[in-house]
């Protein structure tokens, strides 16, 4: 059996510098922003240590623009993007699919998903769990699954649940507590 061939591209955003790695089956790995080229290179690199830097083909470079559409918060969907979920689980997998259904400004929870698959909430940690290790975060919208309540819940790219905050709040997501509610008091 062949070894699956990876290349990378680093790129720069209004967000920061992203990373992004594919085979000829799809993208394999997205790196979040960070501040630095370098930076994103190695956290990219640390998941995908044989990926050699390459020239994209037209379907990477589609996914590349709109990434940059993202961070400048225009209205974007990657449901569309094939990806390389090569060495994931099925039931990995099917989150991941659950998951990107969810759309543009819109969240769902941890539990809201293991229910859509049939699973039960109990089952909410495994899509936690799933979430956390998403291979390519923002075209799996990682983001857009919060914890019960709607609390922010965590999140493992650079900047934690800060990012997940703002990138919410970049498809005009509020994830502030309603203002308090004031009664007339009757005077």
């Amino acid at each position: 059996m062949a070894e699956t061939i990876h290349h990378y591209l680093i790129f720069e955003t209004t967000g920061g510098f992203c990373g992004i790695a594919w085979s000829e089956a799809g993208i394999a790995r997205f790196q979040l922003p960070t501040k630095t080229a370098e930076a994103t290179e190695r956290l990219l690199l640390r998941r995908l240590p044989d990926a050699q830097p390459g020239s994209p083909m037209p379907e990477v470079l589609d996914t590349v623009a709109a990434v940059k559409r993202y961070f400048q918060g225009e209205e974007t969907d990657f449901s569309g993007v094939q990806l390389d979920l090569a060495g994931q689980n099925d039931f990995f997998r099917d989150i991941y699919a659950a998951a990107r259904r969810v759309g543009w400004g819109r969240t769902t929870t941890y539990g809201a998903l293991a229910k859509e698959l049939g699973v039960g909430p109990e089952a909410a940690r495994d899509v936690g769990q799933a979430m956390a290790k998403n291979p390519v975060a923002l075209i799996i919208p990682c983001h857009r699954v919060l914890a019960a309540g709607g609390k922010i819940g965590g999140f493992s790219a650079p900047g934690g649940s800060s990012s997940k905050a703002r990138m919410l709040e970049l498809e005009g997501v509020s994830l502030a507590p309603p203002p308090p509610v004031q009664q007339s008091l009757g005077f």
